[in-house]
């Protein structure tokens, strides 16, 4: 093998551990089902609007016709049902890809209707990669259950990097393709200049003002520094546009996550626009190690569980006082 095949192939089949897959599956999880159970009526709602509304969006164009409410309604709660199983890692070789494609039919059905909410890609993105690979080896009830027959636990190894760098790249890719959306708009790379910027966000709060919501006082407040749109401009462009040199290597991906993290909380101050997901971090996990915190974890439950060891040490002592 050649020094550079040598040299991807050590990227691509990195040896990480079970419980960093894992404890991505619970928390980008967690996050879906927060997601998914806090606009459940919202989301039903979708199929009671004006059909004329319907233009299919992905996996829905496999549809002829709009569903039935109540049909909607079941892949709704079905899907929420899977996503409870995802987060705990329950028969994951079944439920997680059954939930990763439930999770895809119902966002992309909710996108077919009026407009679509791109902030939902990167985490059906990252549901399918996790909900088709071995994310529940290390950190799940399936792994509990696996180590009371066997106290042995999986091994490091490329079968749980592989997924994480694939989930790198792919948000990388997503910023990627936003940057050359941007460059190949009539603006092209003057987009950078940051009068586009400054346009859209005094277009956007005039919006936010004559339909009645609220326009992002940050960005009125900055809107005569044409300067400070310059510079967000060309920062935003070396994100996006330059995304793919980031994955490189991990630290250089943790600096990139970072930055891109403070720039979605710069555009919700500056627009009030939510990108919940990556304003969650939740997205950015994959370029850290989260299975540091593991140990944190389990010793924050100790401390909880502390009391009520005491106390049931002490009424079979016989010294605990009862009223």
């Amino acid at each position: 093998m050649n020094p550079l095949a040598n040299k991807l192939s050590s990227w691509w089949f990195p040896a990480f551990p079970a419980a960093r897959l894992g404890m991505l599956r619970a928390a980008i999880g967690s996050y879906s089902l927060w997601y998914l159970w806090t606009r459940a009526d919202q989301l039903s709602r979708v199929g009671l609007t004006d059909h004329g509304l319907f233009d299919p969006v992905g996996v829905i164009h496999l549809l002829g016709a709009p569903l039935a409410p109540g049909t909607f309604d079941f892949i709704i709660w079905i899907t929420i049902a899977l996503n409870v199983f995802f987060v705990l890692g329950v028969g994951h070789r079944v439920t997680g890809p059954l939930f990763a494609a439930a999770l895809l039919v119902t966002l992309c059905y909710r996108n077919s209707w009026s407009m679509i909410y791109h902030m939902h890609n990167a985490l059906v993105i990252h549901v399918l990669v996790l909900g088709v690979t071995r994310a529940a080896d290390g950190f799940s009830i399936d792994a509990w259950l696996s180590r009371r027959k066997s106290s042995m636990t999986p091994p490091p190894g490329p079968r749980y990097g592989w997924p994480v760098q694939l989930m790198c790249l792919l948000t990388l890719l997503t910023y990627f393709v936003s940057g050359v959306a941007k460059i190949a708009s009539p603006a092209g790379f003057a987009w950078a200049k940051g009068e586009s910027l400054r346009a859209q966000i005094g277009v956007d709060a005039l919006r936010k003002e004559v339909l009645g919501s609220e326009p992002g006082d940050l960005g009125l407040m900055l809107f005569d520094q044409v300067w400070l749109f310059t510079l967000m401009g060309v920062g935003t462009l070396v994100l996006e546009l330059g995304a793919p040199f980031f994955i490189k290597n991990r630290r250089l991906g943790q600096l990139w996550s970072l930055a891109t993290f403070g720039m979605h909380w710069g555009i919700f101050f500056a627009m009030g626009i939510r990108f919940r997901y990556q304003l969650s971090g939740i997205m950015f996990f994959t370029f850290f190690d989260v299975e540091r915190a593991l140990p944190a974890l389990r010793r924050l439950t100790a401390r909880l569980q502390w009391p009520r060891r005491w106390q049931q040490r002490n009424e079979m002592d016989g010294t605990c006082l009862k009223p």
